[in-house]
């Protein structure tokens, strides 16, 4: 058993931004995250790649604070409440017990179906970054980045800087669109610069504006994929495709505790009031899983959720401005990469939709809802439990999902053992 005075879930930008600020108001913090080192995704460490810039000094303050526990490699099993959660730490359960919660869960990509989606080389574009981080080589590699949205330039970057060749970057928002979002990028100039620092990196690498991979083709992996764009076909031969469609905020927990979650175009996000607050008292959460918007909106949110928690909301009002110009940065983005309806048409009848239970995009068109496709054809029941096919189904078919709003525990894979603990510390 821990007992802290705030819990914070997540150790990305808003996370580590929430639990340095509460600790240096005197309180007892402890950072819970799934990855075997802090960072979230966008600040992931690996064997080439230590935290450096605002990650390390984050990471370096709060290393030196003893009232801080980082506890990494740690997952989130069942809320009990809103002040006692259970988690499993090295094979071991650990029930923590907090006075004020922060849900900091991040984002997760969002995949869509299309003939070879489902071949060994494709990954997600967070997913190449990942993987290369970890240590995968990829120099020499021929990468295809596709989808839509800024993480398509970083993930190209990530791969550019460990020697692989992108061969082109392939965006379905139009120029127009896309146009529009650089002009606005100069009410941020962080942004701005950060842009331009990626663009030049890759001024080789085509930009294909319009244009969707509508086909992966290989034997044992992807060898090349068909990028229709304007109406015409090319092929470009290559050893990877990373291909997402944005990000989706990670609900699940915060919807578990039985805090609001609402619709924000066309994905779901826990609804938070001016201080971070939840629907659920003692509840606060930041970040991308509330809205999709960027390292910057995230630690900020970040900082106000931990002011609040700690009872110094007033000190948080300074900060007010800076997230509403990063929440305005944040706009243009979701308005300029909105995706097309033409990529709901990408899967053919025999093309896999639930990956985990290998669903065909035909079995699924027979049905109405989300409800009626799970209880027919078992999608959305697999590993993933339907994180990927759901969000696919809620964009293709325009069905209200959410399986996350109904998110049951244990809410990874554990042990037994741990699941007995609930019965004897509660």
């Amino acid at each position: 058993m821990m007992n802290v005075d705030v819990l914070v879930i997540g150790a990305g930008p808003a996370g580590l931004s929430a639990a340095q600020t509460a600790s240096m108001h005197g309180a007892t913090v402890g950072v819970v995250d799934d990855n075997a080192l802090p960072g979230g995704q966008i600040w992931r460490q690996g064997p080439q790649y230590p935290a450096s810039g605002t990650a390390r000094a984050l990471l370096e303050d709060l290393g030196a604070r003893q009232n801080v526990a980082l506890l990494s490699g740690a997952r989130i099993v069942q809320a009990l409440s809103a002040h006692t959660l259970l988690a499993e730490r090295d094979g071991r359960a650990l029930t923590i017990g907090c006075r004020q919660l922060i849900v900091a869960t991040g984002a997760r990509e969002r995949f869509l179906p299309f003939p070879g989606w489902t071949l060994p080389g494709v990954t997600g574009a967070g997913g190449l970054q990942a993987l290369i981080k970890g240590g995968t080589p990829v120099r020499g590699e021929r990468i295809v980045i596709a989808g839509s949205g800024p993480l398509l330039w970083a993930a190209a970057a990530t791969a550019r800087m460990q020697g692989a060749h992108v061969v082109a970057l392939v965006e379905q928002a139009s120029s127009a669109s896309v146009g529009r979002f650089a002009r606005s990028l100069v009410r941020t100039p962080a942004k701005l610069l950060q842009a331009a620092r990626m663009r030049a990196g890759l001024w080789r690498a085509p930009y294909l504006l319009d244009a969707y991979v509508s086909e992966a083709t290989g034997d044992a992996s992807v060898r090349e994929v068909r990028v229709t764009q304007a109406g015409s076909d090319r092929l470009i031969a290559c050893d990877r495709l990373a291909c997402a469609y944005g990000l989706l905020p990670n609900t699940g927990i915060a919807a578990a505790l039985g805090c609001r979650v609402d619709t924000q175009g066309q994905v779901d996000a826990i609804a938070v009031d001016e201080w971070q607050a939840t629907s659920v008292p003692a509840v606060f959460a930041a970040g991308e899983c509330t809205g999709v918007g960027g390292i910057e909106l995230s630690a900020v949110e970040g900082k106000i959720a931990a002011l609040a928690a700690v009872g110094e909301s007033e000190r948080a009002r300074p900060f007010f401005a800076e997230r509403a110009r990063y929440r305005r940065f944040a706009q243009h983005m979701h308005e300029a990469f909105e995706l097309n309806p033409r990529l709901r048409t990408l899967p053919t009848p025999g093309t896999l939709f639930c990956r985990c239970e290998d669903v065909p995009y035909r079995e699924m068109a027979q049905h109405t809802s989300w409800r009626d496709a799970k209880l027919h054809t078992r999608c959305g029941m697999g590993p993933c439990q339907g994180k990927v096919c759901g969000a696919a189904a809620a964009f293709c078919f325009g069905w209200q999902r959410s399986g996350e709003q109904m998110s049951r525990p244990p809410f990874s894979p554990v042990r037994i053992e741990t699941l007995l603990q609930v019965g004897s510390d509660v």
